[in-house]
């Protein structure tokens, strides 16, 4: 049966054990029932922010291994300029036995991305910093995102969804003003990108086949990066359509006899 059960902490109540055992308990089952179908993943939270020299990571709840950890406070991780491919990664540490609790934790760090990514890792997201340059996190359009150099690329990160990893919000929500910026005609453009605005998140299968539809090409499987590179195209092809049809509309003028 369904249960709402609230602990009453009155004076002259004895404090008991079951009342503390339900505060111990109700948050992490709730949680646990509220994400049990996600697959490991940033389930909330976790927005990198660049700074001079390190990276602030947000408090958020990531899932790994059917756990959730939570983290409470914002977290600044130093990096440096190697001109190589460094990945920002949380690590997952071995459970720790202590007298009263089990605790397990993970560590954050960046990381070279050739360096080994095994099942206790989930990436943040990733750059490619040039001695002496500064390492930039706003974008001049949706395909900017994708720049190689000097740019930090959250496309990579693994953001929870059903069953399957899925983009972060904000790469869809950016996606979504730009395509309605551009005044697409096409119908499933304005479908989609209002989607990826009123949602909390817009699952990996639900990108994948606007793309096919979108595309004219059958469903298969893209990587993140893959996803946006298509996603860009589709930009870019609206963008021409609107252009297109502005142009062919023209001005109107009307002359009087």
């Amino acid at each position: 049966m369904f249960t709402h059960i609230v602990p009453k902490f009155e004076k002259g109540r004895i404090l008991k054990t079951g009342m503390l055992e339900n505060l111990r308990d109700y948050p992490r089952s709730f949680l646990d029932i509220r994400y049990q179908d996600y697959s490991d993943g940033i389930i909330e939270g976790t927005s990198v922010t660049v700074r001079q020299d390190v990276l602030c990571v947000s408090p958020g709840i990531i899932k790994h291994a059917g756990r959730l950890y939570l983290m409470e406070e914002e977290q600044e991780i130093p990096y440096s300029a190697t001109g190589r491919e460094m990945v920002l990664k949380v690590r997952f540490l071995e459970g720790a036995d202590q007298p009263d609790f089990t605790r397990y934790s993970a560590e954050i760090l960046v990381e070279a991305a050739e360096a080994s990514s095994g099942t206790d890792e989930l990436e943040l997201g990733r750059f490619k910093l040039k001695t002496g340059a500064e390492l930039r996190s706003d974008y001049q359009d949706f395909s900017d995102m994708a720049t190689e150099y000097n740019t930090w690329n959250s496309i990579t990160a693994h953001y929870a969804g059903k069953r399957e990893v899925t983009l972060r919000p904000e790469i869809l929500h950016y996606f979504a003003a730009e395509m309605l910026n551009s005044r697409a005609a096409d119908p499933q453009d304005s479908v989609f990108a209002l989607m990826c605005l009123n949602t909390e998140r817009v699952e990996r299968k639900t990108i994948l086949y606007y793309i096919s539809s979108r595309s004219g090409s059958e469903y298969r499987e893209y990587s993140n990066m893959e996803i946006h590179h298509e996603l860009s195209r589709i930009l870019s092809a609206s963008g021409r359509t609107a252009s297109l049809r502005r142009t062919a509309l023209g001005p109107q003028r009307m002359i009087v006899d």
